[in-house]
């Protein structure tokens, strides 16, 4: 089992339980899956930039990302109908506990100046959205083998039925998040 998982089940669920006085045990908010995205851009400009980023992201989630293309043409971003123009990778269960492990406890302190995360990317229905701009805080990656510098989006969908909630959970999952001016207060 993974390491997070258990955690999870043995003590950050009966803390959340106490913390947001919740009475049916099956309410306690969870992660449901966590979205790693890489776009790419146009293959007009550079067709060896996919597969690479496909590698990269296959090396880093532990899973076979998911080729996705264009549905409209955008003239402005030199994109057709049909391009493949980015991948993703949707992790559940085992690995995604492992993938939240990773990044909280090895990849965020490798971030430069880092000051935590914005407490405000969460949608309202308790998910949370991140950017990460270099795919080269992941030590699974090589720093010698990199050829492009590749950034990449990381969602978190939770059973929250709001941000307090999901907050509540993230953090005691270990998210750190930036302190805003009322918690400074």
């Amino acid at each position: 089992m993974a390491r997070l998982l258990d955690k999870y089940r043995n003590e950050i669920a009966p803390e959340l339980v106490q913390e947001l006085a919740i009475k049916n045990p099956m309410a306690v908010p969870r992660l449901v899956k966590i979205v790693v995205s890489m776009g790419t851009g146009s293959p007009t400009q550079d067709k060896n930039r996919l597969p690479a980023a496909a590698e990269d992201l296959a090396k880093i989630t532990g899973q076979k990302p998911q080729i996705r293309s264009a549905k409209k043409s955008v003239s402005n971003f030199k994109t057709r109908a049909g391009y493949e123009i980015g991948c993703r990778v949707t992790l559940r269960g085992r690995r995604m506990y492992e993938f939240m492990d990773r990044l909280v406890n090895a990849a965020i302190p490798r971030m430069r100046d880092f000051r935590g995360l914005n407490p405000k990317s969460f949608d309202g229905r308790g998910n949370y959205s991140m950017g990460v701009s270099d795919q080269s805080i992941f030590a699974e990656i090589d720093l010698a083998k990199i050829t492009y510098n590749q950034g990449m989006n990381i969602t978190f969908a939770t059973t929250a039925k709001g941000d307090a909630p999901a907050r509540a959970l993230l953090t005691k999952l270990g998210m750190p998040f930036r302190r805003t001016e009322e918690q400074a207060v």
